[in-house]
């Protein structure tokens, strides 16, 4: 699928870029090595799991981003690390900014006002075929590979 750069104003020259959106997200670790993962809500991936993130906003870093998705999202405080990795294809709108993340201690996952269901899953138990995106599986192969 062709999709188009920009698109101009014929009267005055304006152009404005079609670029994609950047998403920052986590894959959160806690002390015992499982993977929290979120249940989608309504929209996009709906009933599906996935980890915290989202579209960083403007005057945003995509740390930021990813802490105030996991608030949102599972109500915890994480403390990132690494990346894991940049995702991305031709067809979509989104870039996807991956790191690794701990629990803070304290810090108990409950479903967020964007999910209907969070649960910590042991590296063999991974819902492979119940994840929410192409991303999102090829972020967690890329996290319990390495």
């Amino acid at each position: 699928m062709c999709h188009p750069r920009s698109i101009a104003c014929p009267a005055c020259g304006y152009q404005a870029y079609y670029n994609p959106k950047p998403v920052a997200a986590a894959i959160p670790f806690d002390a015992d090595g499982s993977i929290w993962l979120l249940r989608r809500g309504p929209g996009l991936g709906e009933g599906k799991w996935t980890f915290p993130g989202g579209f960083v906003d403007l005057g945003e870093s995509a740390p930021d981003a990813v802490r105030r998705e996991a608030v949102e999202e599972m109500e915890v405080e994480l403390d990132l690390g690494e990346l894991v990795g940049v995702y991305s294809r031709p067809e979509d709108r989104v870039v996807l900014v991956v790191y690794r993340a701990t629990l803070r201690p304290g810090s108990v996952p409950v479903a967020g006002e964007e999910a209907t269901e969070v649960r910590a899953f042991r590296r063999g138990e991974l819902p492979w075929g119940e994840l929410a995106f192409w991303s999102t599986e090829c972020a967690l192969r890329d996290a319990v590979s390495g």
